[in-house]
């Protein structure tokens, strides 16, 4: 089927959010002006949310997790457009129309179609800025190594472009295997990722780390790539995504998780980690602003299992950070206490997790974020 592609262009709106981008990150003015993938922080237009249904893993939590989802379409839909991709478009549209403000309802665009789950970091497009507008890259998405079914959700992004939401130009690169949690970008020219990951079986095999690298570099129009060799969180399906240990956050500051309990199970892979994050530098040769976030309160499935909470998997939005808790007071509170640190020009709005953790996953998994210029409907 073909897929209508636009030329994109650059609005009067896009300039000033720009313009604004600039003046709030001084220091962060040598950001690379041609292709190349935006930090998170960039002025976005809106963010995607896949929304939980009877027929996902959800089913017997469904009520508390589309509780979740509601709190996070509000603070989304209050700050910029929200996207949501649905099998049922009318009954989230009623929904949601019940439960937000009229103006928040406004800022929502409903896209129909068939989906396995609802993580839409792993199956979003990731999309880079170009000197004209944006390109819309869509990868494989396997199920996280072919764990869980995934085809229904790896067609996501060219139904999206189906249905004519989108302006960027579409690159198809569904040969290769990538997860947007498993990569941050400083908006620099560098890449932090894993190598459990990224070489985790049923990916990309038979290629090296090498030919990874070459083909990031050459696909994502990156300078460099920072792979991070230690740190994982028990129960962790994704072979540990970068999203759930280590985030690029402004003034090339790196918050990450820090495991200070010598008991815990975590305690010397997190320390190596940590360790590996204080010998990286800079493209200018400097070392990171390293802020750590508290190991999340120890939460477990009903079969008694782990499950992987963690305080870095936050999610930027325009002028604020969406910060999942998870029931205990005083570490939610030291998170949030670090995280204002990190995005002094940002508010700092807590979601309750304890159920999207269920599903081994929280707030930035549930999202993906698209700069300015990538759809024809923006603020």
């Amino acid at each position: 089927m073909a897929i209508h592609i636009q030329k994109p262009t650059t609005t009067i709106t896009d300039l000033l959010m720009q313009l604004r981008y600039d003046e709030e990150h001084g220091p962060e003015l040598t950001e690379i002006r041609s292709t190349h993938l935006p930090a998170e922080w960039y002025p976005q237009c809106a963010v995607q949310l896949t929304w939980p249904h009877a027929e996902t893993d959800w089913a017997p939590v469904l009520k508390e997790v589309t509780r979740c989802y509601i709190q996070m379409a509000m603070q989304i839909a209050s700050c910029e457009k929200l996207l949501i991709v649905t099998p049922e478009a009318e009954q989230v549209k009623a929904l949601l129309t019940e439960q937000l403000p009229k103006q928040v309802c406004e800022q929502i665009l409903y896209c129909q179609m068939p989906t396995n789950d609802t993580w839409a970091r792993d199956h979003g497009f990731i999309t880079l800025l170009t000197e004209t507008g944006t390109c819309l890259l869509d990868f494989q998405f396997n199920g996280w190594g072919e764990k869980f079914p995934a085809e229904l959700d790896n067609q996501i992004c060219r139904n999206l472009m189906q249905q004519d939401i989108f302006k960027g130009v579409y690159e198809d690169h569904l040969d290769f295997v990538l997860e947007g949690g498993s990569i941050e970008s400083d908006g620099m020219g560098t890449i932090l990722t894993t190598s459990q990951c990224l070489l985790a079986p049923h990916r990309n095999q038979p290629l090296t780390q090498a030919d990874i690298e070459k083909k990031l570099l050459s696909y994502l129009h990156a300078e460099r790539i920072l792979w991070l060799d230690h740190g994982y969180l028990a129960g962790d399906d994704t072979d540990s995504h970068i999203d759930t240990l280590a985030r690029f956050c402004p003034n090339n500051t790196i918050a990450y998780v820090q495991c200070k309990d010598t008991e815990d199970e975590h305690y010397a892979e997190l320390k190596l980690m940590e360790e590996q994050l204080r010998s990286f530098r800079t493209l200018s040769g400097e070392p990171y602003n390293l802020i750590p976030l508290p190991m999340a309160p120890k939460r477990f499935d009903e079969d008694g299992s782990r499950l992987p909470a963690t305080y870095a998997n936050f999610l930027i939005i325009n002028k604020a950070v969406l910060m999942p808790t998870y029931g205990d007071y005083e570490l939610d509170r030291q998170a949030h206490s670090q995280l204002a640190k990190a995005f002094p020009k940002h508010e700092i709005v807590e979601i309750d997790s304890q159920t999207l953790i269920l599903q081994h996953g929280s707030i930035h998994c549930s999202a993906m974020q698209f700069p300015l210029g990538a759809m024809k409907v923006e603020n």
